[in-house]
């Protein structure tokens, strides 16, 4: 289960419309308790692919949060990106570059309103959607 408090749902959505027509995309920061976490912040990215298919996060924003992380105790939970125009969903592209199995992909589709977001766990090419919690 992964818990997204409303002000970083409106931050992450944000970063998404601010990126068209590109995908947005960032680092999801917080604390995890075995399989469940709080996200307490989100951290946006440029999406150095520069692209409407694909997102890549900048390295520097990558070795920045981690170092932070790692100083004030918290963990990298994840990464999130949107869709400009497809279901909230992994594609095969997402599925493939998924790098850490305790990860939460959290996706974003800007295709309807209102915005849909949806969460995965992807573990050795396997999807499965997990409980989001809003507060």
């Amino acid at each position: 289960m992964l818990t997204l408090p409303n002000e970083q749902r409106d931050t992450m959505v944000a970063t998404c419309i601010r990126a068209l027509p590109e995908e947005g995309c960032g680092l999801l920061l917080g604390v995890s308790s075995g399989p469940d976490a709080v996200v307490s912040e989100i951290v946006p990215s440029v999406n150095i692919a520069h692209s409407a298919k694909l997102y890549e996060i900048d390295s520097r924003v990558l070795l920045k949060v981690f170092r932070r992380a790692d100083a004030e105790g918290l963990e990298v939970l994840g990464v999130f990106h949107s869709h400009t125009h497809s279901e909230a969903y992994p594609s095969p592209t997402d599925i493939g570059q998924a790098p850490d199995p305790a990860w939460h992909y959290l996706l974003v589709s800007l295709r309807d309103v209102p915005t849909v977001l949806n969460s995965y766990k992807i573990v050795a090419g396997e999807v499965s959607q997990e409980v989001l919690v809003s507060c």
